[in-house]
């Protein structure tokens, strides 16, 4: 029978409960055999409800469990940078959640440590590998819709009714909605892009203090080779909604639910020549489980000794953006 990578979860709360188990249970080269639990009693529980050999109260005892080759991060922003270390540190690879970091000093140390303990770190930014993100990708490589000089996207829900009530808390969440659901936007972009952020401008409401976290942000970006993009997010929202609009000189892509995951989407293209439509057409586009795709690669890459396809290195280009686009 074929290796696979055995991972442990970091972090086992809804999310990971939901989303990350059954998706490491779905990948046909990874396996679940840990998860940890701030309460030992709770992460007993979950381990015998979801049938996983192992639960622990703590990262250290975690890691240090032969049985694990590999741990997902799925705990609050703090703990991203100390859970990544410690695993580094006991020879466990990693896979984190976005965003990356706290800050950048962080997302720095986090990568240092792998590398010099011989380890592969991930960040979960799971949307690039959507057949939707790729397929735009695809066009504005070609020079389908021309130059681009305008890219912006949208991603808002009701952070009322999250069972995260740390959101909006700084010293746990580092950041609001930029950090949660705006580094999608970014990622995206600078992906679709394949170019780097030089100018950073933000709009915050309320102001982050040293306590509380913006709840609505919008970003102006500017990239090297001159592209312009906005991005819009919020926790104050009646719906939950994502937006992409690529606009290049000769044609517009656009897509709703851009980050969705396990789904069928919808990619609209629509070419203009002397201010008339030359061509308008929709292309229906399946999404399979992004989360089993990120946990399958990246259990690929461990068991092949290959690159990672989202390395530490592109998480922290991210967290340079985020950082400033906190600064009020």
């Amino acid at each position: 029978m074929a290796r696979k990578i055995h991972y442990g979860i970091i972090g086992f709360g809804a999310f990971a409960e939901h989303t990350i188990a059954p998706a490491i249970r779905e990948s046909s080269n990874s396996e679940l055999v840990a998860l940890q639990k701030h309460s030992l009693t709770a992460a007993k529980e979950k381990a015998q409800a979801f049938h996983i050999p192992h639960a622990f109260d703590s990262v250290e005892a975690l890691v240090q469990h032969p049985d694990v080759d590999a741990v997902f991060i799925v705990s609050v922003n703090s703990q991203h940078a100390p859970a990544t270390i410690t695993a580094a540190r006991s020879g466990k690879h990693v896979l984190v959640e976005k965003p990356m970091a706290m800050n950048v000093a962080e997302a720095e140390t986090m990568i240092e440590t792998c590398k010099k303990n011989n380890v592969k770190l991930m960040v979960g930014h799971m949307v690039r590998l959507s057949p939707l993100v790729l397929r735009m990708k695809e066009l504005i490589q070609s020079g389908f819709i021309g130059k681009i000089t305008f890219i912006k996207s949208e991603f808002i829900y009701d952070g009322r009714l999250s069972h995260r009530r740390w959101l909006i808390d700084r010293n746990i969440a580092g950041g609001g909605p930029i950090f949660d659901i705006g580094v999608h936007c970014l990622d995206t972009t600078r992906f679709l892009l394949d170019d780097e952020v030089v100018s950073v401008k933000s709009q915050l409401n309320p102001a982050p203090s040293s306590i509380r976290t913006e709840s609505t942000a919008q970003l102006a970006l500017k990239f090297s080779r001159g592209t312009i993009a906005g991005v819009f997010c919020s926790y104050a929202a009646p719906i939950r909604r994502t937006f992409i609009e690529i606009i290049g000189e000769k044609g517009i892509l656009s897509a709703e639910n851009f980050s969705w995951s396990d789904n069928k989407l919808s990619l609209k293209v629509v070419l203009r020549e002397n201010d008339k439509i030359i061509e308008e057409s929709e292309e229906k586009i399946v999404i399979p489980n992004l989360y089993e795709k990120e946990v399958t690669l990246f259990s690929e890459s461990i068991l092949n000794k290959t690159p990672i396809s989202i390395p530490g290195e592109e998480g922290l280009k991210n967290q340079f953006v985020l950082d400033e686009a906190m600064k009020v």
